[in-house]
């Protein structure tokens, strides 16, 4: 039987390939320019690619195959093969007629320059392979006008996740989705000096980029479309649905250490012995180096590969996608207090999964999830004596090192259905977690003295979301020129939680080494020397106690419309309303009205008034730790109080409400032949701004000095334009590719809510400083490219205008400068405005691999050096372009 079985199934086989056919050929727009990233599809099945830089293409099909030729912004087309062997194909330039709905409009009947809002669409196969960006954050940070997003340093948790902001507002204001369905945040909130201080975020680098078919930005206020979290924004990830092809790349690259520094202004004995780069060399508690003689660091290798499969014969697929990641450290001059300056080191692995099944002709299920771990290590301030070393474990001081492992995993299924008569239904459920898990190393805790370990578990926390959604839609043709209606509603659901580490990384010992329960009875152990009480808790970042921990959860329910009409031809009106009810502090109503207008057949007008509102994150009403924060070098033990806590009532700190939005845009796009051009203008008000307070004295408080709060601290407006211009033309016998993109961004703080608290200590002029440098004031990007034969050429020029910050100086006493106006001028960092060369060149290797190497920050631009009073102890804080230099690379892409 099973001979039968076999030989049934090779005769099959052998049919099977007899009747198939190799179709190839070009595919091109109505000016005779390749189109890259062509979706070509076997009707009828999931069998399929798309085509290469050039605009080529290779399937093979049956040999009465139709196949169906689609693309962002195109009329689909279909050819039938008919026994041909070469099918050359001219799109024609209309709707977006893909069955993934665009963010920002629930119709299917709008290309990105047709919708009433500002929409971004980056194909993020043709970015990633024309350029060395590793993460999704450094994509964004150059190809949309107004994203921005850098590295830090001596952050404590954000050295590990990069915060990001849209508009310059913060992390937590830009509502992220994938397929359309909501993404979680991160459990870290950001509570140093680094952008979105205060904030939570979802954290973009844990979702692979060989995994992403396109990115969608919506610039536009979105929450009574999509709820809380859309105040700047919508940024919509759509996962590849490719079939019987794998794709994959190798990139490998490092950073030059050659520093744009001057140290002479820097005595000697009071920074170590520098090098001819600038670097100390000096070796940390496990013997590694810190700083470096070589001529690079920061090496990476990063690698990933994407693979679909048909399932059944109505257009299923299940696709998987995995990338790997290792990036060492990089180093860079720094001052006494900090000899662990730079970026930290990733390890990490990255799983994706995207699946439709068709279960009849009008309804299909799917599913799409994945899992990221990171293995990260970061260095934490140094520890160079006092009562805070032990001689004996390290004579000469010491850094410690924050470690963590974080663990992203999700996961969403459904069912989309036709009901009859055009009303389409889609019910889903999604689910996602991150747990962020603190490991110290190269530490000590000094109660404990010569005993003390060196390596701690210092806990960690966690947050979970779960959203269950049920939408409705139709469009009505004979409605005006068309009307699509959508409905639906959501229940979500959110757990917050903080856990322990092991004593030793929180308790403070007696001399007997017995924690300290009872400080009446048992006596701190003392530094000799000095006389000061040697602290309790891991040396870097103090580990979470049992009275830190937290276990908090909330529930959401909201119901919304949404409706887009074309009034005629010429003028679309949409319109969407929202409701929500959360279970902690109430409910909220939200609208929003749009509109596009078309001037002529080529030029639209679009504008859009809406209110939104972010509700308060768990993490901002339940996180609290007892940590030490370093101002200008000196050590003060702080403590972060939670919202609810009877300390925080103490200092006239009220219960956390929702932020308030009202947004209103008005732009015009136009598409002249090769030349296509978007401007929107932008007015955000928010009120109410959730903050981070600055220090208020807490000395009443055992062993702490200074005490923080999250408020909702201020109101502010920020007025501003994002550009986007591109042209595309034939030139000689390649294609020329021209994209200009800008931002020009102005925040304005028009209130400090501080009640009778101190203006200064509640949200002083240095915390105002770090809210308005979220980003900088304008950001232009020219990115230039050429394609002729097997090679591909790419040049990108980005400036970043100025940015200023408070330093630690803005702690001095005021009358040693004359006056407070004095201190805020020589507490001032100015980084002048900087510009940023990338280059990048190709050569295809053959029909399925292509070699890239270049360049990204070419020149080794830094932001302009400061004084050591800066926040993270470098010779720059984190702005503009960062603090990493010049990152040369190779890249192998391949598919087969």
């Amino acid at each position: 039987m099973k001979k039968i079985i076999f030989g049934m199934l090779f005769c099959l086989m052998g049919f099977s390939v007899l009747s198939q056919t190799t179709v190839k050929g070009v595919i091109k727009d109505n000016n005779n320019i390749p189109l890259s990233g062509v979706n070509v599809v076997e009707k009828g099945t999931s069998n399929g690619v798309t085509s290469d830089f050039d605009g080529k293409y290779s399937l093979q099909v049956s040999e009465n195959a139709v196949l169906e030729f689609s693309y962002v912004g195109f009329e689909t087309q279909e050819m039938a093969v008919n026994g041909q062997s070469e099918i050359n194909v001219i799109l024609t330039e209309g709707f977006l007629l893909d069955a993934v709905q665009l963010v920002g409009s629930r119709s299917s009947k709008r290309t990105a320059t047709d919708t009433p809002v500002a929409i971004d669409i980056i194909d993020v196969q043709s970015v990633t392979t024309q350029a060395g960006k590793i993460e999704i954050n450094e994509l964004l940070q150059y190809a949309a006008p107004s994203f921005n997003a850098n590295k830090q340093s001596g952050s404590d948790g954000a050295d590990h996740i990069d915060p990001a902001s849209l508009r310059g507002l913060g992390p937590d204001q830009t509502l992220v989705l994938i397929n359309g369905k909501r993404r979680h945040q991160s459990s870290l909130v950001n509570i140093f000096g680094t952008r979105g201080r205060g904030n939570t975020g979802t954290d973009l680098n844990a979702i692979p980029a060989s995994a992403i078919k396109r990115i969608e930005i919506l610039r536009d206020g979105a929450a009574a479309q999509y709820g809380s979290d859309a105040i700047a924004g919508v940024i919509n990830i759509v996962l590849k649905d490719t079939t019987d092809e794998v794709t994959g790349f190798v990139n490998y690259g490092a950073y030059s250490t050659n520093a744009d520094v001057d140290t002479s202004a820097f005595a000697e004995d009071d920074y170590g012995v520098w090098n001819t780069d600038g670097f100390r060399l000096e070796t940390d508690t496990d013997g590694n180096k810190i700083g470096s003689d070589q001529s690079f660091d920061g090496g990476s290798v990063k690698a990933g590969v994407n693979y679909g499969v048909a399932l059944g014969e109505k257009g299923g697929f299940v696709n998987f996608t995995g990338e790997y990641l290792k990036k060492n450290k990089t180093l860079r001059p720094a001052f006494d207090f900090r000899k662990g300056f730079g970026e930290a080191a990733i390890e990490g692995f990255n799983f994706m999964g995207n699946l439709v099944l068709p279960v009849s002709e009008f309804t299909e299920i799917y599913a799409f999830g994945g899992r990221n771990y990171r293995d990260t290590d970061a260095y934490a301030f140094t520890r160079n004596g006092g009562a805070r070393v032990i001689p004996s474990i390290y004579p000469n001081g010491f850094t410690p090192r924050i470690t963590s492992n974080i663990i992203d995993n999700s996961v969403s299924f459904g069912v989309r259905t036709d009901l009859g008569n055009e009303w389409k239904a889609d019910i889903s459920n999604t689910w996602g977690k991150n747990n962020f898990h603190y490991f110290i190393k190269g530490t000590l805790n000094a109660s404990l003295g010569a005993t003390s370990p060196t390596d701690f578990d210092a806990g960690g926390h966690s947050l979970s979301q779960n959203s269950f959604n049920v939408d409705f839609s139709k469009y009505f043709e004979d409605v005006a020129s068309g009307l699509n209606l959508a409905f639906g509603a959501e229940y979500r659901t959110e757990r917050f939680t903080i856990f322990a580490g092991e004593p030793g990384s929180y308790g403070t010992f007696d001399e007997d080494g017995i924690i300290i329960t009872n400080p009446a009875t048992q006596t701190q152990p003392v530094d000799p020397i000095s006389g000061d009480p040697r602290p309790g808790g891991s040396q870097g970042f103090p580990g979470y106690s049992p009275a830190n921990e937290v276990d908090r959860s909330r529930s959401n329910v909201s119901l919304y419309t949404d409706a887009e009409v074309d009034i005629s031809d010429a003028f679309l009106l949409s319109g969407a309303v929202r409701y929500e009810n959360y279970s902690d502090f109430g409910s909220t109503l939200n609208g929003k009205l749009a509109t596009r207008i078309k001037a002529s057949d080529d030029v639209n007008v679009r504008a859009s008034v809406s209110t939104g509102f972010r509700a308060p994150s768990l993490v901002q009403i339940y996180y609290n730790l007892r940590f030490t924060n370093f101002v200008g070098g000196e050590a003060l033990e702080s403590v972060l109080s939670p919202n609810n806590s009877p300390v925080t009532r103490s200092f006239g700190i009220g219960p956390l409400q929702e932020e308030t939005a009202f947004n209103a845009g008005l732009g015009v796009t136009g598409k002249f032949g090769s030349f296509t051009a978007t401007v929107d203008g932008y007015f955000i008000s928010i009120k109410d701004r959730i903050v981070l307070t600055g220090n208020f004295d807490a000395t009443n408080i055992p062993g702490v000095e200074a005490a923080q709060f999250f408020a909702n601290g201020a109101d502010t407006e920020t007025l501003g334009l994002d550009v986007v211009l591109s042209y595309r033309t034939a030139l000689g016998n390649g294609t020329f590719n021209a994209a200009f993109v800008g931002n020009l961004n102005d925040m304005e703080i028009t209130k400090v809510k501080n009640g009778s608290l101190d203006e200064q200590t509640f949200f002083g002029e240095r915390d105002k400083y770090f809210l308005l440098a979220s980003a900088p004031d304008s950001k232009f990007g020219l990115n230039l490219m050429y394609a002729i034969d097997k090679w591909n050429f790419a040049v990108s020029e980005t400036r970043f205008s100025e940015v200023q910050l408070l330093d630690f100086q803005m702690f001095e006493d005021p009358a040693d400068y004359g006056g407070f106006n004095n201190l805020v001028a020589a507490a001032t960092d100015t980084y002048g405005a900087k510009f940023v060369t990338d280059l990048t060149i190709g050569y295809q290797l053959s029909e399925g691999v292509k070699l890239s190497i270049g360049s990204n920050n070419l020149f080794n631009v830094y932001p302009d050096q400061q004084d050591d009073w800066t926040e993270a102890g470098g010779y720059w804080d984190s702005v503009q372009m960062g603090f990493g230099g010049a990152y040369y690379f190779g890249r192998l892409d391949f598919n087969f």
